[in-house]
């Protein structure tokens, strides 16, 4: 008789112990952004997942993306981190094809995902535009030794142009079309900024271009081991090319920027920062927060992120608003 009372004792004790279990399964659930009914909380994400497409390792893009990576994963919880990839056009199809979340992407690259133009056979929906970043200005290096003064010397010489297809190579062969220049006037090496710094040291390669915002990690390392020419590019022509590729204006690499004694006119393109628009707008709308009260830190960590503001933000922009972006700057009004 006692033994049944134990035994029956003992399991009301079992029961009430599975109880609180999932009682405190489901309170920690609330905690983590989710819930019994699915729903998260006011401060969490409807995604855990938050995938930056950059570009080069050593570029501007993967080192700003790597600090707003950070600051995501720390301020929601999730698992956000960037990924270094061949740049802008191949930015826009990860998007496209789900595999991230977010992106950098050059304007001129944007413009044709949306329009369905060059490196793109049709129009996408599938990009959305947070903001309009800073300028990537157009850096055509070469050795004080070439005889390369200005854009038109590049004819007949090996010029590395980007990795094929990235943001640095669209604009390159879209500048150069400009001053009525094609690939086939070249020699042309499709190369990364750390490749194309590594032929100009060898001596395989005349010129490079490597377009990105200011300064470049690599031009710098480049100005430190070789005697180096920034090639000028006229800004009387870049106002003419722009009348049909409005991405392009004129602006100046400052001097001393990489040793230069003086400013070097050159050709600029802004940076935009996008995203699937298939994430839901509240999402969207915290990340574009958050994004923005991160500017310090982005800026810390890159030069070029210094150049990004709430103002300039919303100019410049050549693709849809997502919805949450768009709410935030309603809100700032």
């Amino acid at each position: 008789m006692i033994y049944m009372k134990l035994r029956k004792y003992g399991l009301l004790f079992a029961s009430a112990l599975i109880s609180a279990s999932i009682l405190g399964a489901c309170g920690d659930s609330k905690k983590d952004g989710g819930s019994s009914d699915g729903n998260k909380d006011a401060d969490g994400l409807d995604t855990k997942i938050v995938t930056i497409a950059t570009g080069g390792s050593s570029g501007p893009y993967n080192i700003i993306g790597t600090t707003l990576a950070n600051e995501f994963s720390k301020e929601f919880g999730i698992n956000s981190k960037p990924q270094s990839t061949g740049a802008s056009v191949e930015n826009i199809n990860l998007i496209k094809e789900g595999k991230v979340e977010m992106a950098f992407v050059m304007s001129d690259v944007l413009t044709e995902a949306v329009e369905g133009t060059g490196n793109f056979t049709e129009a996408t929906d599938k990009v959305q535009q947070i903001a309009a970043l800073y300028p990537n200005y157009v850096q055509i290096v070469t050795t004080a030794n070439s005889g390369i003064k200005t854009i038109e010397d590049l004819k007949g010489k090996r010029v590395a142009v980007g990795d094929q297809n990235s943001g640095v190579e669209v604009n390159a062969r879209n500048l150069l079309a400009g001053f009525g220049i094609t690939y086939d006037d070249l020699k042309v090496d499709y190369l990364g900024y750390a490749e194309a710094a590594d032929g100009l040291k060898s001596g395989s390669i005349d010129a490079a271009f490597l377009t990105s915002g200011l300064p470049n990690s690599s031009v710098m390392e480049l100005a430190a081991s070789i005697d180096l020419a920034i090639v000028s590019v006229d800004p009387d022509k870049v106002t003419e090319i722009s009348k049909d590729q409005p991405y392009f204006v004129g602006m100046d690499i400052p001097a001393d920027t990489y040793g230069n004694a003086e400013d070097v006119p050159t050709a600029a393109i802004m940076n935009a920062l996008v995203v699937s628009s298939e994430m839901s707008e509240d999402d969207v709308y915290k990340l574009t927060k958050k994004f923005f009260d991160s500017l310090g830190d982005l800026g810390n960590s890159h030069q070029a992120a210094t150049d990004i503001s709430l103002e300039g933000a919303q100019k410049g922009m050549v693709a849809p608003v997502h919805p949450g972006a768009q709410k935030y700057y309603d809100e700032q009004k």
